[in-house]
């Protein structure tokens, strides 16, 4: 994968091919959540203004590099299970930037011949993405810009067509991203009508930040940081969360922490306590 420093320095000096210059929502100056995301992760592919926004959530809620590893760990439970049962195409909605064990890799390895549309509207996010897939094939795997909060536009990308056109079913990732929604925008709408658009038997995997654990007094600390961002965090309870499963029907375990969700091993790390709600649904 082209490393993101070099990647940067392209963008910033023009010297990138075709002399491609930086687009304007860079902005490397600004903490952007998925390079947060990723410095939490451990990744090297970030800003300092993005190292420092998340220092100041960490020196918070400690927690949230826990939360944030185990997220990234039941996406890849969560993608193997699919294929397992014969899933093998994915939209992946919001993915971030790329690290070790992508929706991709983790679906074909165990499905050799899955598909994987990953969409973002993160233009470091687009690059890196491709730069990892460009020894891919475009019929297995994609990468489309494309805003959540316009789910009439992802479901009119070609690539996203293409995923739904068979007829057969999907697996919908929105692992993560929920919370940068809030509720002006309507997220139930947005992921009810993604669904909507799946063929039965498509799954839903979902994954979404809660302060359910946070004590009072530190609730709205985490989020302050992220408002000098370029998104916003949107926190929501289990009941919130468990409302964007309406009309499908919950995968056991159910809607737990991610930690919880089909752990790998009995001994593997169960923190009930892990600020994220994750879960998988089936579509009737």
């Amino acid at each position: 994968m082209t490393g993101f420093q070099e990647i940067g320095r392209e963008w910033l000096t023009g010297d990138g091919e075709g002399g491609a210059r930086p687009p304007a929502d860079l902005r490397p100056e600004v903490p952007h959540p998925a390079r947060m995301y990723d410095y939490y992760i451990g990744g090297k592919d970030n800003f300092p203004a993005d190292r420092e926004a998340a220092e100041r959530v960490l020196a918070i809620s400690p927690m949230v590099r826990i939360s944030a590893l185990a997220n990234r760990a039941f996406l890849g439970r969560a993608v193997r299970h699919l294929a397992e049962e014969g899933i093998r195409r994915f939209v992946d909605i919001g993915t971030g930037i790329p690290s070790a064990g992508n929706t991709h890799e983790v679906a074909q390895r165990v499905r050799p011949d899955a598909r994987v549309v990953y969409l973002d509207n993160d233009p470091i996010v687009l690059v890196h993405g491709r730069a990892l897939l460009s020894g891919t094939t475009p019929e297995s795997t994609a990468v489309v810009q494309a805003d959540l909060r316009d789910p009439a536009g992802i479901l009119a990308a070609p690539e996203v067509r293409r995923a739904l056109d068979p007829g057969e079913p999907v697996g919908l990732l929105l692992v993560a991203v929920l919370h940068f929604v809030d509720e002006q925008d309507d997220p139930y709408g947005i992921v009810r009508t993604l669904v909507d658009a799946l063929p039965p038997g498509s799954r839903l995997v979902l994954s979404h930040g809660t302060l359910d654990f946070t004590p009072t007094s530190d609730a709205g600390r985490g989020p302050a940081v992220y408002r000098s961002a370029s998104a916003q965090l949107t926190m929501r309870r289990r009941a919130q969360v468990l409302r964007f499963f309406d009309g499908l029907t919950l995968t056991d375990p159910g809607l737990v922490t991610a930690p919880l969700w089909r752990p790998d091993t009995p001994e593997q790390p169960t923190d009930s306590q892990v600020g994220i709600w994750a879960g998988v649904a089936e579509k009737p």
